[in-house]
This record gives structure tokens, C-alpha cells and sequence, in this order.
């Protein structure tokens, strides 16, 4: 990876359409990217240019669509379906060629739904699709109970290709380590992931929320089998920032697996929208009156930077992910969405921001609550 020249930043992100505002906007690529610096810090930052996921080649932010169906946490209605095609489709058009989903996401009959939607839109786009890497469909299988045999888990594969109406996954991930409370049934979940990429059913295979202990652990075994380890999707963010984390990237890069940010913006607590007085609707406001207080320090310093650089708080909390060489996937709903986060390519966070925003992260009192099924 090249580097760019001492004390030159990247440029800011030139749209051929996009109004007065940090945020706003209808993004379009320009018609011809600049090119490429002698050197270059870091990872690479322009939607059409990819980092690499094993065999894979990704754009350097995916979306997440976790909200794609789940009314309970999300309030996702139907109607909200034609705009989700719209942020879709300015996604794709706009660079980004990677969208994460699970088997898991809906809630009660929605369950999958979010998986039915990239199927339909993916068939529905207007535009073409040359080649597999075009959309890269990140699919978590989950470690259910009754997935107690690696047949079992290729046929979770199988049915998430039938949602999906697609031929072949992208990256095939394991949702969960089991580890902690069915050490048993992790092996044969492993079996799975072996079989489904020998089969052809998936590109490339990763898990999600493993630790580094746990990870060394699946990479060897994988790897036994002569089955490479592509990714690890981790709760990472300047809210799920510590020695764990970093003991993860670390592993991560001596191993080549490529490390996926999810809820790099913390629910939605690293926008700067919400305050103690101005909580999200649902479950989440328990979680932001517990966690926000403690912000002060960390949310002024999100705030000075974008200020100063002209970016929105979202767009420098993703820009810090990538400039830690994470996939940050943000999780899209509308088109303003889309547009805001796209903003969060093109340019970087100078060395001194980064660390201004991560000591302000290490003093924070209050942290992101880690997923129940993280592992060591």
C-alpha cells in the first residue's frame, strides 16, 4: 500500500452535484479520479478504490443493514422499503460494493428480511453488474442451538442464498463464538464454514464478535483444512476503543484478516444528535442515559474536528475506523444517510486528530456495552 507524501492530505471528495453542507447532498462520482500520490498515509479512502478481504476486492466503508427488517430496535415499517432501495442504489453507484447482513435480521415474521431486501434490490438495480465484486454480500450465519452439525450450517448458507437469490455469498461469516457456553458445537460450526467454501457457496468465510485468543484458535483450524480466514467483523469505534480491540487488530494484521467495524458510530451516540434531553425512541434510550452522560469530552472533540475540517461528527468518527485499517459498515435507513456517510471518504484525520480523539476515548468514563457473545 502506497503512502502519501509527508504533510500532504488527501484531497477533499469532489461530487460532481453536491449542495452547500457537511452532510448533504446528491453524491455522483466524478468522472475520472484523481490520481494517485507518489505516497499515501493509510489505508485507501475513495469509494472506487478497494482494500482487499482475502480473495475479495472491497470498497474501503461498507453499509450495514442490521435495521433492514427489525422493527423492534430500528422501527422498521414496509413503506420505508422504496427509500432503502434508493440508498441502495447511491451506494452502488457511488463506489461502495459492500453490504453486511445476517440470517437474524427481523424481527418475527420479518426474520431474513433484511436479507429478502438486497436480493430484490440487487435484481432491481439499474445499472450494471459485471462481475461478483461489483456487490459483495457479507452474510452472518447464526450460532443457533439447533445448528448442532456443519450440515446443518451449510444449509443456513443455502437458505440465505435463497433469500438472497444469489448463486454465491460474498463472505460467509460465523455470527458468534459458542465457545463460551457450547464449546462443542463450535467445531462443527467451523465444519460448516469448511464446507460451504469447498462447496463454492462463498467466496471467501470470516466470523464475528471472536476475540483475539478465540480467533488465532478458528485461523489455525481453518487454515488446517486448507480454508483461508478472510475477515473478523468486531464492535469497534471510538466508543469500543481499548487493549482488547487493538490486541485484535493486531492480530488480525500479522494473520491478513481484514478487521470490519460494526456500530462505528455507536448506535447513533458518536452523531452528536442526541443529548440527555433528546434520547432515541425504543430500547436504545435505556442504553444512551446510561452511557451519554460520561461524552462530554469525547463528543467535543468529534465536534472541534468537524468543525474545523468541515465534516459532520459521523463523518469523522467513520474516518477514524478507516484510518485505523477497519471496514467501518455503518447502518443506512434513508438517503441522508447514505449521502452523510459517503462524506467520510476522500479526505483523513491528521495524525494529531487521531490521537486528540483518542485520548479523549481512553478518558471517557463511560464505554460501549460489548456484545454479549464477544469472546476473549
Amino acid at each position: 500500500m502506497a503512502l502519501p507524501a509527508a504533510g500532504r492530505a488527501a484531497p477533499a471528495m469532489s461530487f460532481a452535484a453536491q449542495p452547500p453542507g457537511p452532510g448533504g447532498g446528491s453524491l455522483r462520482r466524478p468522472a475520472a479520479a484523481p490520481p494517485a500520490a507518489a505516497l499515501r498515509l493509510g489505508p485507501l479512502f475513495w469509494p472506487w478504490e478497494k482494500v482487499k478481504v482475502g480473495p475479495l476486492s472491497a470498497s474501503p466503508m461498507g453499509f450495514g443493514t442490521w435495521a433492514w427488517g427489525n422493527q423492534l430496535l430500528w422501527g422498521y415499517q414496509e413503506s420505508m422499503d422504496n427509500e432503502l432501495q434508493e440508498c441502495f442504489n447511491l451506494a452502488l453507484r457511488n463506489g461502495i460494493n459492500l453490504f453486511d447482513t445476517a440470517d437474524s435480521y427481523g424481527t418475527g415474521r420479518l426474520n431474513g428480511q433484511s436479507e429478502r431486501l438486497l436480493g430484490k434490490f440487487i435484481r432491481e438495480f439499474e445499472g450494471p453488474i459485471k462481475s461478483p465484486d461489483d456487490v459483495i454480500i457479507a452474510t452472518k450465519f447464526a450460532a443457533y442451538p439447533w445448528r448442532l452439525t456443519s450440515g446443518q450450517f451449510v444449509s443456513a448458507c443455502k437458505s440465505s442464498l435463497q433469500r438472497l437469490q444469489l448463486d454465491r455469498l460474498g463472505i460467509g461469516q460465523l455470527h458468534w463464538s459458542t465457545a463460551n457456553y457450547a464449546p462443542l458445537q463450535e467445531r462443527a460450526l467451523w465444519d460448516g464454514l469448511v464446507e460451504m467454501y469447498e462447496k463454492g457457496l462463498v467466496r471467501a468465510v470470516g466470523v464475528s464478535n471472536y476475540g483475539p485468543k478465540q480467533l488465532l484458535k478458528i485461523h489455525s483450524y481453518l487454515a488446517s483444512k486448507g480454508v483461508p480466514l478472510s475477515s473478523a467483523q468486531v464492535q469497534f469505534s471510538l466508543l469500543s476503543f481499548g487493549d482488547e480491540q487493538m490486541e485484535l487488530k493486531t492480530v488480525c494484521d500479522s494473520l491478513g484478516i481484514r478487521l470490519i467495524a460494526y456500530s462505528p458510530l455507536g448506535l447513533g451516540m458518536l452523531t452528536g444528535k442526541y443529548d440527555a434531553s433528546n434520547l432515541p425512541s425504543g430500547p436504545r434510550s435505556v442504553l444512551f442515559r446510561q452511557i451519554l452522560p460520561g461524552l462530554e469530552s469525547l463528543l467535543s472533540c468529534l465536534r472541534k474536528i468537524a468543525e474545523k475540517k468541515g465534516k459532520t461528527m459521523s463523518q469523522v468518527a467513520i474516518n477514524w475506523c478507516i484510518c485505523k485499517g477497519a471496514i467501518p459498515i455503518p447502518g443506512v435507513k434513508t438517503v441522508r444517510h447514505v449521502e452523510e456517510n459517503l462524506g467520510a471518504l476522500g479526505w483523513r484525520l491528521s495524525p494529531v486528530e487521531i490521537s486528540e480523539l483518542e485520548s479523549a476515548a481512553m478518558a471517557s468514563p463511560k464505554k460501549m456495552i460489548q456484545n454479549v457473545f464477544q469472546t476473549a
